[in-house]
């Protein structure tokens, strides 16, 4: 039995919360491929940012995806919104830490800054919550958590 809570109270809130996540992730990835366009795909220049964040158009249009991805799959609900908040949650801690350990590097293909990496990182967890309170079930699902919780 998963250990993540059914029918959550919050479960509303959480997805809002989602959604807005979402949101950042797509206005971030937008003004970011504004911002370089015209550039190469994976340029490493510590002058380009956008939102205080380094990026480049690689980066803007991974976080545009993503967000775009988290958006509609908040808009079907369902359970769907759940399982993409949980794995975007663990793709963005991923990314976050892999950007953090070649930041100074000629690696830094997503032109990282500890700004980005921070944000990144606060993202994914915010996500991750999401995805963990967000889930919908049947009652007995829920009477089967809180039961189980309930055993020590």
């Amino acid at each position: 039995m998963a250990h993540n809570p059914v029918n959550h109270p919050a479960r509303p809130i959480y997805r809002a919360i989602g959604g807005l996540t979402g949101l950042y992730l797509v206005i971030f990835g937008v003004l970011g491929l504004i911002e370089t366009s015209g550039s190469e795909l994976f340029v490493q220049d510590q002058t380009t940012t956008v939102l205080g964040q380094g990026t480049n158009l690689g980066h803007s249009a991974l976080a545009a995806v993503l967000g775009l991805i988290t958006l509609i799959a908040t808009g079907v609900g369902r359970n769907v919104d759940a399982a993409v908040n949980k794995w975007f949650g663990y793709l963005l801690m991923v990314v976050s830490l892999a950007g953090l350990a070649v930041i100074r590097t000629d690696a830094n293909y997503l032109n990282f800054t500890v700004a980005g990496v921070v944000v990144t990182m606060f993202l994914g967890l915010v996500l991750l919550m999401a995805g963990m309170y967000g889930r919908v079930g049947s009652e007995d699902e829920a009477r089967a958590w809180r039961d189980g919780r309930l055993v020590l």
